[in-house]
């Protein structure tokens, strides 16, 4: 027979906060956290993002000095969004060998090298048009050119590795990523880089704040022919089940928030490391609800990050990295 009241009292277990702590479940290190940094043209520039209250756009002299602040505060990796001088119709500026990426990850692994650099893979910051490949009919629609954005893709990479990066983590959702990437870096000698792919990916309301900061909204059309449905969870697993028969090392699910149910099945069915991506537009409306004194910040970014880490998430790639670690210490 099951007890029952009084005998079973779950209140005993939360008297203080000592208890609390002994019997919790679910606990965010600093090791679990990852902080994107956004890189510009130009010197001596680190200018707040109006879309990312507290972030900021920073030149490759004044990225090194963030990288430095990140390792202090013990936060084990960095993730380096390029912002190019120059755009084209296929992106092929990405993998510039003194492209604003690879000038980044060189400057940071020379300033900080015990910081691991992962470098997105994408090209919709390298695009006139802002998708995430060459786009073909561009009169009648955007269909990106799936195949011939795996060739650019797997030179960035390349070029990205040469620089110094650690991981490359394709974004684009192009079919075949993983593979490309993977066969590129292994011909060019790069075994040890690895690859974090953003297997699942979904055409989200909530990157919008990104893409002002990142300049790549695409400039017609959407991306719903290649991001997933939201609808969607079993394309999830297939997205996942076939990079990892590509050669990822690492997986993703992005958004996080709305997707904890599928970061959960993923971390089921999976042995592979899993990162979950808490955007610009979660990040963006806690600060917003925060500065409206409706949230408490602090507490709601905990919970949020706790949330993500009790679904099965072993990463997290988030804006709030840097607070969240001082409040862990």
């Amino acid at each position: 027979m099951s007890a029952r009241f009084p005998s079973t009292r779950l209140r005993r277990l939360r008297r203080h906060e000592s208890i609390r702590q002994m019997v919790k479940e679910t606990s965010l290190t600093v090791n679990d956290l990852i902080y994107p940094l956004f890189v510009v043209p130009g010197k001596q520039i680190k200018k707040e993002m109006s879309s990312l209250p507290g972030q900021f756009h920073y030149s490759v002299d004044t990225v090194t000095e963030a990288a430095k602040e990140v390792a202090a505060l013990g936060i084990p990796a960095v993730l380096i969004f390029g912002l190019p001088e120059k755009k084209s119709a296929t992106g092929i500026e990405s993998y510039h060998e003194q492209g604003i990426a690879q000038q980044a990850v060189k400057a940071i692994k020379q300033a900080v090298p015990n910081l691991t650099v992962i470098t997105d893979v994408c090209l919709c910051s390298y695009t006139e048009h802002g998708h995430c490949g060459p786009i073909e009919n561009h009169q009648d629609c955007f269909e990106v050119n799936n195949d011939l954005s795996l060739e650019i893709i797997a030179k960035m990479a390349v070029s990205h590795a040469k620089a110094g990066a650690d991981i490359v983590a394709p974004s684009g959702m192009m079919d075949g990523m993983v593979f490309a990437i993977r066969q590129a870096l292994d011909q060019a000698g790069y075994h040890s880089v690895a690859i974090l792919s953003y297997s699942v990916k979904y055409a989200s309301a909530f990157y919008g704040p990104f893409r002002l900061a990142a300049d790549c909204a695409p400039s017609g059309g959407d991306r719903k022919g290649y991001q997933m449905d939201p609808a969607n969870i079993r394309e999830a697993w297939r997205e996942a089940e076939l990079d990892i028969e590509e050669g990822a090392d690492m997986l993703m699910v992005k958004p996080a928030l709305a997707y904890l149910d599928v970061i959960y099945s993923l971390k089921q069915r999976y042995p592979l490391p899993l990162a979950a991506y808490n955007v610009s537009g979660e990040y963006s409306m806690i600060k917003a609800a925060a500065s409206q004194g409706l949230i408490d910040e602090k507490n709601a970014v905990m919970e949020s990050l706790t949330a993500m880490k009790r679904a099965g998430a072993d990463l997290i790639i988030t804006y709030f990295a840097k607070e969240v670690a001082s409040w862990i210490k």
